[in-house]
């Protein structure tokens, strides 16, 4: 299926590791024009050059998400160089845990409002062009309570009522957004990687937990967030996408 994305303009936040290189990664191999966010300059770096010669291409710029100034300063910026913005995937996120006062103003700064602020600042580039999206990532444990419910997990289940809201405001102006739920996803470096190594009971059980058998892969979860941003995907808006294997049990209503 060709997803209609040739030459679209897309701005990835967090882009060189795990789900997040993976998003720029298979939108590069649409064809798309990717620029995209991390802190590590060696990181932007070598993802550039691992993507170089693609069908699209990809450039980095070293921004912290949880700075709100850099980051609107940034899509301005981004939006100039790439003469307009088609798509904008909120994927950054702090993985603050722990019951702090520290780990809630750290997921609020760079979960919630990293996707609040990166929408806002997209929201004109976006109008203008014929096939805005905006997607975010969230979590299931923004859909159920689990072991990282708490400040991470809430700012989770607020980032699905924000993109709600905001389909239904922007419908009638030709913008659409939705929200991509992973469940856990296993990578090198990644989290569960960290887990398996450090807390292999926890690993364990959250495996097993999964009727597949397996963890998902940050491949399977770009292909859903490529998907709903591209102009295939004209009339899906407001949609929530869990994609877990059937890791979580509830019924969407």
């Amino acid at each position: 299926m060709d997803l209609q994305l040739t030459g679209s303009r897309v701005l990835v936040t967090g882009g060189t590791r795990g789900i997040g290189r993976a998003i720029v990664e298979a939108f590069v191999d649409e064809g798309a024009t990717v620029e995209f966010c991390a802190r590590d300059a060696a990181e932007i770096a070598a993802t550039e050059d691992a993507l170089a010669g693609r069908a699209g291409r990809a450039a980095g710029v070293q921004v912290d998400v949880g700075d709100g100034p850099a980051l609107t300063g940034w899509v301005s910026a981004a939006a100039e160089r790439l003469g307009g913005l088609d798509v904008v995937v909120s994927n950054v996120r702090a993985l603050a845990i722990p019951e702090s006062e520290e780990a809630w103003r750290l997921s609020f700064e760079v979960d919630l409002m990293g996707t609040v602020r990166l929408a806002t600042a997209a929201l004109p580039h976006l109008e203008a062009s014929p096939n805005g999206a905006i997607v975010a990532i969230s979590s299931v444990s923004g859909r159920e309570a689990d072991f990282a419910s708490g400040p991470y997990g809430t700012m989770k289940t607020a980032i699905v009522g924000y993109i709600s809201g905001l389909a239904l405001q922007l419908a009638g102006k030709g913008v659409r957004a939705n929200v991509v739920s992973p469940g856990n996803t296993y990578f090198e470096g990644g989290v569960w990687q960290q887990i398996e190594q450090g807390d292999p009971e926890l690993y364990s059980t959250a495996l097993g937990l999964n009727p597949t058998g397996r963890m998902g892969t940050p491949e399977e979860m770009a292909r859903a967030v490529v998907f709903l941003a591209s102009p295939v995907s004209s009339f899906t808006t407001g949609a929530h996408l869990v994609v877990d294997g059937a890791l979580t049990r509830g019924i969407q209503l």
